[in-house]
């Protein structure tokens, strides 16, 4: 086997990782636009029934702290760490602790949404994001 053996598997392989992970690149892509889409549309079925929209607040990681947001919009699970904004984006509301966002507050950015909230979570809860955003609709403003 000569070196030039050695650097053609060297290159099919590289070759093969690259399309790898351009492949799954492209999956998630898809993923998030599809589940943005619901998110986009959860908003504006959410405001046409005229559920009320309340102040979003982050948690922190650890759970002892909440801070503001300059968020208005509707919690989609009962923890209140997902929510979706009026704006139609989705939002992760768990952040580190930190001494500055008590006094100023946080603004998290929209985070790409996922098909299945809590996939591949230690704890084994899962659910498809169309079944939660159809649950908090049905809850109407009696969800709490």
């Amino acid at each position: 086997m000569g070196d030039d053996d050695g650097r053609d598997w060297q290159e099919q392989r590289g070759r093969a990782v690259r399309a790898h992970a351009e492949a799954e690149r492209r999956r998630l892509a898809a993923e998030h636009a599809e589940a943005a889409e619901m998110v986009a549309g959860f908003a504006a079925e959410a405001a046409r029934r005229g559920l009320a929209t309340t102040r979003l607040t982050a948690r922190s990681h650890d759970g002892r702290a909440r801070y503001r947001t300059p968020l208005t919009g509707w919690y989609v699970d009962r923890a209140r760490t997902r929510a979706v904004d009026t704006e139609g984006r989705f939002h992760l509301l768990s952040v580190p602790s930190r001494f500055r966002f008590r006094l100023f507050g946080v603004e998290p950015a929209g985070d790409p949404p996922p098909l299945v909230l809590g996939r591949g979570g230690r704890d084994g809860e899962s659910i498809p994001l169309r079944a939660l955003l159809t649950r908090r609709l049905e809850a109407g403003d009696d969800w709490r």
